[in-house]
């Protein structure tokens, strides 16, 4: 297992990346006036018609498998696919990015107490002292290194409802490692993916009921693109073979690199200058995941 490490480290880093991309393209779906629900059930719509020719066969074939874990899967899918995502982009029209980044830290620390109350993994001292320094780190770049930014930061409705999503997330990710179902990666998601849009049609149809109809553009032809590609089903995948791997409380540390990929999103994207901030809390959460990450007896 642990000559696996690297694999599932490099899995994570990819993952945070493509997560980070997902918060800001989640921001700019509020600016063309997509539907949070409608937006969430494209994502996962287009990604089952798109995994579908690759896995449906698997997925008859291990029609014991997942009848038998039935239950687990659904709470799986319902957590992940329908609550997590839709709460995520719902939150985004009414707070912005910087909560929702700095909400994204408390993943880990949900992590490892449900790990800790339901003794489905074994925390270490050192993976809570992690926690906290990658946290500051978070801190850091999120207030640019002044207090008062974070004391003036006034938490919404939105910033509720993004405690729920990550709340949401936790569970998931403890439920991967608990129940190790024996099916195939891509036939996994594909699963889930199923389970979650039973979930997600209502949301969907109650948006069309409202009036909150999808108008296609170029604009958001690209920003459903992302979400399905990368965000949606590579994330997906990556993230669930690492938590395979490492274990949920573990991967949930590197969570914290996001706010360091979406900094480093503005520097080139944006041509945001390199800030002293930058570092000092770049440093904290690469020590905080290394701590996090190590193997003590």
């Amino acid at each position: 297992m642990k000559q696996n490490n690297p694999k599932a480290y490099f899995f994570l880093i990819l993952c945070t990346l493509f997560w980070s991309g997902n918060f800001i393209v989640g921001k700019i779906a509020t600016f063309y006036s997509i539907p949070p629900f409608t937006l969430n059930f494209y994502r996962w719509f287009i990604g089952f018609i798109l995994l579908a020719p690759f896995t449906i066969k698997e997925v008859l074939k291990n029609k014991k498998i997942i009848k038998k874990n039935f239950k687990v899967l659904l709470i799986m899918g319902f957590t992940s696919i329908s609550i997590f995502n839709s709460v995520v982009y719902y939150s985004l029209n009414l707070t912005q990015v910087l909560n929702g980044v700095l909400m994204i830290s408390t993943i880990p620390v949900l992590i490892i107490l449900i790990a800790r109350v339901f003794r489905t993994e074994k925390i270490k001292p050192i993976q809570y002292m992690g926690v906290l320094i990658s946290f500051i780190g978070v801190s850091v770049i999120i207030t640019k290194m002044e207090l008062e930014r974070l004391i003036q930061l006034q938490f919404n409705k939105g910033d509720l409802w993004m405690l729920v999503a990550m709340l949401s997330w936790a569970v998931y990710s403890i439920m991967i490692k608990r129940n190790k179902i024996n099916l195939k990666p891509f036939v996994f998601l594909e699963t889930i993916i199923l389970l979650g849009l039973i979930f997600l049609l209502p949301m969907y149809l109650y948006e069309i009921v409202n009036h909150k109809i999808l108008h296609l553009n170029v604009p958001v032809i690209l920003t459903i693109s992302y979400v399905v590609v990368f965000a949606g089903i590579g994330a997906y995948f990556f993230w669930n073979e690492a938590v395979q791997i490492i274990g949920a409380a573990k991967a949930g540390v590197f969570l914290h690199l996001m706010p360091v990929f979406s900094s480093l999103m503005a520097i080139f994207i944006l041509k945001e200058k390199f800030a002293n901030f930058h570092i000092v809390g770049i440093a904290f959460i690469v020590v905080g995941i290394i701590l996090s990450s190590k193997k003590l007896s």
